[in-house]
C-alpha cells in the first residue's frame, strides 16, 4: 500500500508541474560589516543607511540575510527613502552569467517595474580588475568581495547608460 501511495504522490507532483521560486527581487535591507569594536560584541552586520549611498550609484551588499544568496543590491535607478537616516533598501540578486537567463523572476509579489527590467550586468568591477585585486591583496580581496570571482549580478538594467 505504501508503494501505490508513494507513486501517486509523485505522479500528483509532476503533473502539478512545480514551479521553483527564488527570492530574486524580493525587498531586503543592505549591510555592512561592523566595525572590530562592534565584532566584538558579536554584532555581524550593520545596515547602510541612505546617507552613505550616492544618487544615482549601483550598490551591491554580501551578507544580507534575508536572501538565499545573501546578496542584496540596489540600482541607480531605485527608489530611495527621504530619510538620510533610513536603512537602505535594495532587492535579493543572484551571480549570474551574462547573456543567460537566469535572472527572470517568477515571483508574482515582485513589482513588475523590476520584474521587467531585471538582468544580468555587471555591477563590480570588471573581470580583469576583480582577477587582479584577488591576486595582489586576497585578504583585502576576500574582506570586501567575500567568494564571488563574477562581477555579474542580477539587477535593474539601467534606461540610461551611466558617465564615463
Amino acid at each position: 500500500m505504501s508503494v501505490r501511495l508513494a507513486v501517486f504522490l509523485s505522479a500528483a507532483l509532476l503533473a502539478s508541474g512545480c514551479e521553483v521560486t527564488t527570492q530574486l527581487g524580493k525587498p531586503c535591507v543592505l549591510v555592512k560589516k561592523p566595525s572590530a569594536a562592534e565584532e566584538e560584541q558579536g554584532i555581524r552586520s550593520k545596515p547602510v543607511l541612505e546617507s552613505e549611498i550616492a544618487p544615482k550609484q549601483d550598490f551591491i551588499s554580501f551578507g544580507s540575510t534575508d536572501c538565499e544568496d545573501l546578496i542584496c543590491v540596489r540600482d541607480a535607478e531605485a527608489s530611495r527613502d527621504p530619510d538620510p537616516n533610513a536603512a537602505a533598501q535594495g532587492y535579493c540578486s543572484q551571480e549570474c552569467v551574462q547573456g543567460s537567463s537566469t535572472c527572470e523572476v517568477t515571483d508574482s509579489s515582485v513589482p513588475e517595474s523590476l520584474r521587467t527590467r531585471m538582468t544580468c550586468r555587471s555591477l563590480l568591477l570588471d573581470q580583469a580588475s576583480l582577477e587582479r585585486l584577488k591576486k595582489d591583496d586576497p585578504v583585502t580581496y576576500r574582506n570586501t568581495f567575500g567568494e564571488t570571482n563574477s562581477p555579474y549580478f542580477c539587477a535593474g538594467q539601467l534606461s540610461t547608460l551611466p558617465p564615463e
